[in-house]
């Protein structure tokens, strides 16, 4: 590395590498490009995995791909050119989404996996997600090895690495996902895909299963024109429930840039968060598995547990770190039937799938719900699951460097105040899970978390009741009043609830 303030249409920028460490996240890398991350940073990230690629495995063969935007192949090429010069065997997928590059290590036998793509974020975002060991991707510990390595440049670079483009893994994966028997309902589903690489798999998809697809802004497009591809975001959602009200379809279905989050929008034009969508596939699934175990993070209802239909058929949940790579890795320890985050990534395991998160799966499993359930609307067998009132994920912004300490203080006031019997909402506090950032839980089943996010600047804060939407509210205010009063350094919310 050098100390030269290294600018894009400079010379240094040519000549120099550019790769800032605040990019190596806990699970995966993000940078701005070009202001964070040059192609010589890029190769050297390239160089960095190859290395540690090569002493994890025997066979250091990599499956590598890249999303839509205006910059990902060249990040890819040069990621690639490191990886070669590491002696890793590149097998290159062109154009995907994660779930296939997910799919393609075990398609293409190749242990390890690089996807270039920043998911939902702005055009100007770049990004990795990387494994090593299928269907697992880093955590904290090989992201902070990674780190080390490109940053000191202790890399190794013996050569002997090889390049091949797989030509057909687009129509390998579509086959695969759609596997088994076409629905025999008559489903008509709106399919969002905010412009993002999904559009490129979504409707083809959900058409080789039988689906009558409405597609909607599913052309790709790199400036994300009308509202960016996230799924967890209040106006994607907002844009699709219109469109099913106005086309009267059974379903909306909303997709993540690298699709693999999925959202979903009732026939009503309701927005179901992506929990309760995991409960309705939860019970769904306990009637065909017996006694299954299910992984879910901290920002996901209570409902896992509570559930009446769910204790009965015997299912077991266990409450876990949110992040793909930790769901993803706990589902594999437990081996768990199905993992479900709050933000859209469902890991589905043997008999359904391989264990990692896919989108579009996804989107095929809620079809074959409404496919099994002949007899029911979507919004139906939403207002079967017992009701609770539950905010978005909510994220105000606080310094990279803040957040951790933010949570840490939070965390001991309020264990400070169950220890001393202390009240909130004038209900004492029933339990706390502190397994990531604080989830504190009412005797009257209202919670809260507040945690800080592995890959922005913000903290998450999100909270349920099962009492009612007023004490929603009170909840949510109690931990903004907190966190506005004694921490100036948290700043504006992307979204907020709304008073009550």
């Amino acid at each position: 590395m050098t100390d030269i303030e290294i600018k894009p249409n400079t010379e240094a920028f040519e000549r120099e590498i550019l790769i800032a460490p605040s990019g190596f996240r806990e699970y995966d890398a993000r940078w701005l490009h070009p202001e964070q991350l040059n192609l010589r940073g890029a190769q050297a990230l390239g160089m960095g995995l190859g290395t540690i690629i090569r002493d994890l495995k025997d066979n250091p063969s990599v499956a590598v791909g890249h999303d839509y935007r205006a910059y990902s192949v060249n990040i890819k090429m040069a990621m690639v050119s490191g990886l070669m010069a590491a002696g890793c065997h590149v097998k290159d997928i062109g154009l995907a989404l994660s779930p296939v590059a997910y799919f393609s290590q075990f398609a293409l036998d190749c242990p390890a996996v690089a996807m270039v793509t920043a998911s939902h974020n702005e055009n100007g975002w770049t990004g990795v997600k990387m494994g090593a060991e299928r269907p697992l991707t880093f955590g904290p510990e090989l992201m902070s090895r990674l780190r080390e390595t490109v940053l000191n440049q202790t890399w190794e670079t013996p050569g002997g690495g090889s390049y091949e483009y797989i030509e057909d893994i687009k129509e390998r994966y579509l086959k695969d996902v759609t596997k088994g028997d076409k629905v025999t309902r008559k489903i008509k589903a709106v399919v969002a895909c905010g412009n993002g690489t999904a559009g490129a798999y979504a409707p083809e998809a959900l058409e080789m299963l039988g689906v009558e697809v409405i597609a909607m802004d599913c052309e790709l497009d790199y400036t994300f024109p009308r509202y960016n591809p996230n799924p967890e975001d209040m106006e994607m959602l907002h844009v699709l429930s219109a469109k099913v009200k106005e086309t009267g379809a059974d379903v909306g279905l909303a997709f993540d840039g690298d699709g693999d989050r999925c959202g979903v929008v009732d026939n009503t034009g309701e927005e179901i968060f992506a929990d309760k969508v995991g409960v309705m596939l939860a019970r769904d699934l306990a009637k065909q598995f017996d006694k299954p175990t299910f992984v879910v993070d901290v920002k996901s209802t209570g409902l896992y547990n509570s559930d009446p239909v769910l204790q009965e058929l015997g299912a077991k949940t266990d409450y876990w770190k949110t992040g793909h790579s930790y769901i993803k890795r706990r589902v594999n320890e437990l081996n768990a039937l199905v993992g479900f985050e709050k933000s859209g990534h469902y890991f589905y395991n043997e008999p359904i799938g391989r264990g990692y998160d896919d989108g579009i799966l996804s989107a095929v499993t809620v079809c074959r719900l409404l496919d099994r359930n002949l007899g029911k609307t979507l919004a139906e067998l939403k207002d079967d699951l017992p009701k609770t009132w539950s905010s978005p994920t909510m994220s105000p912004y606080c310094p990279d460097d803040k957040k951790y300490g933010v949570v840490e203080a939070v965390t001991k006031m309020f264990e400070d105040m169950k220890a001393n019997g202390e009240t909130v909402l004038g209900q004492a506090i029933e339990s706390i899970v502190t397994v990531n950032g604080i989830r504190l839980t009412l005797t009257d089943g209202t919670w809260g978390l507040v945690r800080a996010s592995s890959n922005k600047p913000s903290l998450v804060v999100v909270v349920e009741s099962p009492v009612s939407e007023k004490q929603m509210h009170a909840m949510f205010n109690e931990i903004d009043g907190i966190l506005t009063r004694d921490f100036p350094e948290v700043g504006e919310y992307d979204q907020k609830l709304k008073a009550a």
